[in-house]
């Protein structure tokens, strides 16, 4: 499997025999939970079970490695954002200042605001994973039918299921155009600068357009050849129902997110403040 690849993994794991509608449900209240608050305790126990779904799921870190350190890698872009345009957000928002660094100017450190970006860093722990855990363990036809079980409607659901389904096949065209690039002379190695490297890979994207627009095409032709959208309701082959794995992890799911969503907002704040006096 290629290095860049973020698609479904045929594996035997409990997620992957847990109905796609049960995984996407589980998902929403997550990713709610997760927009919610800022209440580091939650995040901590949500960051830890994300974790260890991830690992029950039975995927590999060497197969979404790629997808890992560009999050990484916009991660760390967005934590020095927020210090470098509001420095002092977290004080604002704990309403107390612990200096640690008198900087230059408004660049000072604070305990708050160490505080706040270690939060923002557990919201990506919390998410990441579980985003990943639902790509990779979910096939692409059973996908569309939990988003149309859940009310989405089917042309949607259709819709995102052949884009999940049809990311391997555009990257494998840009694997197989990146190779016949490289049999012509055009470096993309790290021997050369990154500058030539990026310029070299701009002579990749215009054959890799071209491609997915001929994809694209035969599709949407084959699609209306079949009548499809005629109909307000549609069955599918990939459909799972629900059994008793799902009924109990969706009670367990939904008392997690009550429970999470009561810790947070018990006091009327949904940030948790340890730098209050007491």
């Amino acid at each position: 499997m290629s290095r860049f690849m973020l698609s479904y993994i045929d594996r035997s794991s409990p997620v992957h025999r847990l109905s796609g509608a049960t995984k996407l449900i589980v998902f929403l209240l997550w990713s709610v939970l997760t927009m919610a608050g800022y209440d580091t305790r939650v995040m901590l126990a949500m960051s830890i079970v994300s974790i260890a779904v991830f690992i029950v799921s039975g995927t590999k870190l060497r197969d979404t490695s790629f997808i890992f350190k560009m999050l990484v890698f916009f991660m760390v872009i967005n934590i020095v954002t927020i210090y470098l345009f509001a420095p002092e957000q977290g004080v604002a928002i704990y309403g107390t200042r612990n200096l640690i660094l008198n900087g230059v100017g408004r660049f000072t450190l604070t305990r708050e605001q160490l505080f706040y970006e270690f939060n923002i860093l557990l919201k990506y722990s919390m998410m990441v994973p579980m985003a990943i855990i639902l790509i990779v363990t979910t096939h692409p036809s059973e996908f569309a039918a939990s988003l149309n079980r859940v009310g989405v409607n089917y042309s949607i659901a259709y819709a995102v299921s052949l884009a999940l389904r049809y990311i391997p096949d555009v990257q494998r065209d840009y694997e197989s155009i990146s190779q016949a690039q490289q049999a012509r002379g055009v470096e993309l190695s790290r021997k050369v600068s990154w500058i030539k490297r990026l310029k070299g890979a701009s002579t990749i994207l215009l054959p890799l357009v071209f491609s997915s627009l001929d994809r694209i095409d035969v599709i949407s032709h084959a699609m209306e050849l079949r009548s499809f959208g005629k109909h307000k309701r549609r069955t599918w082959y990939s459909g799972r129902p629900f059994t008793r794995a799902d009924v109990l992890v969706l009670i367990v799911a939904a008392l997690l997110f009550a429970l999470g969503m009561w810790v947070t907002f018990k006091d009327g704040n949904r940030f948790y403040n340890p730098f209050k006096p007491e």
